[in-house]
């Protein structure tokens, strides 16, 4: 077996243990293996030990793996999630070529991803970025201008809202952890009693994965446990 394969048997494991210890479904908690900075035969060896669904930070490095990978296993069927900052003039190619984008925080980025998704590939599948912990180097909308955001951006076509994304303020405390993944599901839904058919919150990454499962995580951002050591941030 090969380590990325026992790096990914070893987080499933966690995950497992974490939905247990929440009294959930392992099924209910999807893994994002985030493979930024990591090459094409990085996420050939991820998939090859059953892992899907990859996410990426950084818009042509992203497009760069996605042709390599193409190019080395033709047949490879993978979901790419852009989970990086969107500038306005990086929307077409993101809207073009990943499946999910968990990272708007504006309604213009949302409007261009609607504008420029192909109609052929289908709603393209959006997370709304929260800044749940209110700190200024954060992406994300604020708590306030996020129902009005949500109902705007569910209204677009080729688009589909399904739920909400965070990456809170950093800490050990556990306790800390899950007040702010606790906010940021009440969040949810409230936006779900209103009548928006949301089933996605995006939340929690290698630090913080037990918290965030605990409040009700759907996808689990999970890279250096998976892929080693960063070569670069």
């Amino acid at each position: 077996m090969s380590i990325i394969a026992a790096n990914l048997q070893a987080v499933e494991a966690t995950i497992g243990a974490a939905c247990a210890s929440a009294g959930r479904g392992k099924n209910e908690v999807r893994l994002l293996a985030v493979s930024k900075t990591f090459p094409a035969e990085a996420v050939l060896e991820a998939m090859a030990a059953g892992q899907r669904a990859f996410g990426e930070n950084y818009l042509q490095e992203g497009l760069d793996k996605m042709q390599e990978v193409a190019r080395l296993q033709p047949d490879a069927v993978l979901e790419w999630h852009f989970i990086g900052p969107i500038q306005s003039n990086k929307t077409r190619p993101i809207a073009s070529n990943f499946q999910w984008v968990h990272t708007v925080e504006r309604l213009k980025i949302a409007q261009r991803l609607s504008e420029q998704r192909p109609e052929e590939l289908g709603p393209l599948d959006i997370c709304i970025q929260v800044n749940i912990s209110g700190e200024a180097s954060k992406s994300g909308a604020s708590e306030d201008e996020l129902p009005e955001l949500a109902r705007q951006v569910a209204a677009l076509p080729n688009l589909r809202l399904r739920g909400l994304m965070a990456i809170p303020e950093a800490t050990k405390d556990e306790a800390q952890q899950r007040a702010a993944f606790a906010r940021l599901r009440a969040l949810f839904e409230a936006l779900r009693a209103q009548g928006l058919a949301l089933d996605t919150l995006s939340m929690g990454m290698s630090g913080d994965l037990k918290a965030a499962v605990a409040e009700g995580a759907t996808i689990v951002r999970i890279g250096s446990a998976i892929f080693g050591v960063r070569h670069y941030e």
